[in-house]
């Protein structure tokens, strides 16, 4: 598994998937990668999580190369001595270090969930880095969009034909009005079919450190105001991709979302959950393979 250094010394990995060179490691020349047609996909995925859960997003991987990295403490990416380089906005540095990794000048950029809180703060940064953004299922945090209890239980009726419901949604109720704290009897709302792939999937995607979930949304992590101040001029093309029935990510919340971009266009992937390259992989390949070209 490829590694590089953040610029804090913190030794990150990231996995390689699809059109993988003669050295194996999926760089050009073994070092980096150079600009052009065949330049890869920088994928973020949320949790913090290991990004294994990505896997190669249902096939994504025919049509372009991926790039997915491990965040700091996370798969095989090392624990920082510094816990507060958790925190969402200086995980800003390790996107940028693996950028000049990779030797490119541009990166077509992919985040999952709350991956896209720290894809949306990059874009702030460094919006002459990005030639592409994806944003799927994503966290809105960054753009001070918060979901109340309400329009999650909203969302949520309408799986109530569902033979899972009644347990999930007492589940959900509680959690949303505070009384409660079952996230494992919720996972049914975060898939299109709750069938053995989705539980097998719901247990790789969990969170593993901690400390990371804890420290990524530290105060001071999002910059709300500043971060839309800065996207004002964005110029680059952006894709928000919502499935239908996500609790975690609404389509509502996400439709706000595209409004802090200029060139943004909003897809909502009938019958999807939080993970729709797993509902329907075709469909989503078809959708963010067009996208990114």
């Amino acid at each position: 598994m490829p590694t590089f250094f953040a610029p804090d010394g913190t030794r990150l990995a990231y996995r390689v998937h699809g059109n993988i060179d003669s050295n194996g490691d999926g760089n050009s020349n073994g070092d980096g990668c150079a600009d052009g047609h065949d330049a890869p996909v920088v994928c973020i995925p949320g949790g913090p999580a290991d990004s294994r859960y990505l896997g190669d997003l249902g096939g994504l991987s025919a049509h372009r190369r991926l790039v997915v990295l491990d965040l700091r403490g996370t798969g095989r990416s090392a624990i920082p001595d510094d816990n507060s380089s958790y925190r969402c906005d200086r995980l800003v540095a390790d996107v940028e270090a693996l950028r000049t990794h990779l030797g490119l000048s541009r990166i077509d950029l992919l985040a999952h969930s709350a991956g896209a809180n720290l894809a949306t703060r990059y874009a702030a940064r460094h919006p002459k880095r990005i030639g592409r953004l994806a944003l799927i299922a994503p966290g809105t945090r960054a753009l001070g969009i918060t979901i109340s209890g309400e329009a999650r239980r909203e969302l949520a009726r309408l799986r109530g034909a569902e033979p899972w419901f009644p347990a999930a949604f007492a589940a959900l109720e509680a959690i949303t009005r505070g009384t409660g704290s079952d996230w494992e009897a919720i996972g049914p709302f975060f898939y299109g079919r709750w069938d053995a792939a989705a539980q097998q999937h719901l247990t790789a995607s969990r969170p593993e450190n901690e400390e990371a979930v804890a420290h990524f949304a530290a105060e001071g992590a999002f910059a709300p105001d500043a971060t839309r101040a800065a996207l004002a001029g964005f110029g680059a093309p952006v894709l928000l991709l919502a499935g239908e029935f996500d609790v975690n990510s609404p389509p509502r919340s996400v439709a706000e979302a595209a409004g802090s971009f200029p060139d943004a266009a909003l897809v909502v992937q009938p019958g999807a959950g939080h993970y729709p390259w797993l509902d329907d992989a075709d469909r989503f390949v078809a959708t963010v393979a067009a996208f990114l070209g």
